[in-house]
């Protein structure tokens, strides 16, 4: 039975599909099967792994509108044990098709629910945005990962983000729990990023990842070339950044395999 994580914020630019991306990625390079699902009708987390959008026939909409299964949608990346459930356009309208169907919130968690056992982690890139998409991912998570920018109004909309994940804790995943906050774009020749860390610390305490992730040039380009950071430039800070945060989830979660195979060394 798979872990499934949601990266969630209705606030754009925070890093959310980029961390979706190089997340997903950095488990798998740990050698955990790991399902990257694009819940996001701009389909980025698509495009970044190495799809276009535009010739996807099968994805996430047509699984939750048409029941398609979802074996039919998976593609598998050139990234070994990372395989990707993509999107496309048609995702924007799913949520007014989605209005007038029973159990509507619960339509993801029905979808994953035929894949989870083939997969050690799932993870979501959810929308910019608090609608029923979003709502339908934390639903089907058993966790949610909240990205914050190391910039001026960090903070902005967080507390409705956290009003949103009680009301589905409360009403419809009562075992969703936050995974952690992780602090973005962080940038150490910059007061204001030491600000922001220091106030989100002070602010949520033992919810904030050790792992912080810091701005760098492979990361940004990464996307550009279809491939995760790891992929393109497996020595840079992105990369070590995020197999980091993968590890500090892994050890969270008691998932730590005996043989060691998730203590892959990358050089900084």
């Amino acid at each position: 039975m798979s872990k499934i994580i949601a990266l969630a914020n209705q606030k754009g630019g925070v890093g959310k599909t980029t961390s979706s991306i190089n997340l997903a990625a950095s488990l798998a390079v740990l050698e955990y099967r790991t399902l990257l699902v694009d819940a996001d009708p701009q389909a980025n987390s698509t495009s970044g792994i190495g799809f276009d959008p535009r010739t996807i026939k099968e994805s996430i909409y047509e699984c939750i509108i048409n029941d398609v299964d979802p074996m039919d949608a998976i593609q598998k990346t050139d990234t070994p044990n990372l395989d990707l459930l993509p999107a496309h356009i048609d995702l924007v309208g799913a949520e007014i098709e989605m209005i007038n169907l029973t159990d509507r919130e619960y339509k993801m968690r029905a979808v994953l629910a035929k894949v989870r056992d083939n997969y050690d982690f799932i993870i979501i890139d959810c929308s910019p945005s608090l609608g029923l998409i979003t709502i339908n991912a934390l639903t089907a998570a058993n966790s949610v990962i909240i990205p914050v920018q190391c910039e001026y109004f960090a903070l902005e909309g967080l507390g409705k983000l956290l009003n949103t994940i009680k009301i589905v804790q409360s009403r419809l995943n009562t075992d969703l729990e936050i995974e952690g906050i992780l602090l973005t774009m962080y940038d150490v020749r910059l007061r204001l990023s030491n600000q922001v860390v220091e106030e989100v610390k002070t602010h949520f305490q033992d919810l904030v990842f050790d792992t912080i992730i810091q701005r760098n040039t492979r990361l940004s380009e990464a996307p550009s070339y279809g491939v995760s950071v790891i992929m393109h430039d497996a020595n840079c800070k992105g990369s070590i950044n995020y197999l980091n945060l993968a590890r500090e989830i892994i050890r969270k979660n008691g998932l730590v395999k005996e043989n060691g195979n998730n203590k892959v060394t990358v050089n900084s």
